[in-house]
């Protein structure tokens, strides 16, 4: 199997739900708001194998200093084939001249996979979010 990455969002609305509900995230409920979301997106780099989407990489960046990468999902058919690292590596690349590339896991249990990727845990920090019922 060869995995073949791009930054090009060629992904339709179906694909991306179908790799949102594979992993079981409560945001496939919302198929249209994840496309827009990721087409007003400034990076996306998605993992196909073929016609198949297998993961993908979203990044929010100021265009200067700081990016947030905020998405990173990999399918679980691809799970444990470096589909994930292939998209960070990736991620790092086209953010090396940024001062802050910054991730935050939705489960603490992700944090070691980011740390091999070299982010290191903020020294005090703690994750603040405010969550709106979705309409």
């Amino acid at each position: 199997m060869m995995i073949e990455y791009t930054d090009e969002k060629r992904f339709t609305q179906d694909q991306v739900h179908k790799l949102f509900d594979s992993v079981g995230w409560e945001s496939a409920q919302y198929p249209d708001r994840i496309y827009r979301a990721l087409m007003g997106s400034s990076t996306v780099i998605s993992a196909w194998d073929g016609d198949r989407l297998a993961g993908l990489a979203r990044v929010i960046d100021d265009g200067e200093m700081l990016a947030y990468m905020h998405w990173v999902l990999v399918n679980p058919d691809y799970q444990g084939l470096h589909v994930g690292s292939g998209l960070v590596s990736r991620v790092k690349e086209r953010y090396a001249d940024y001062m802050f590339l910054e991730v935050m896991p939705e489960e603490s249990k992700n944090a070691p996979f980011y740390q091999r990727h070299g982010f290191n845990l903020m020294e005090d920090g703690r994750a603040l979010q405010i969550v709106h019922a979705a309409s």
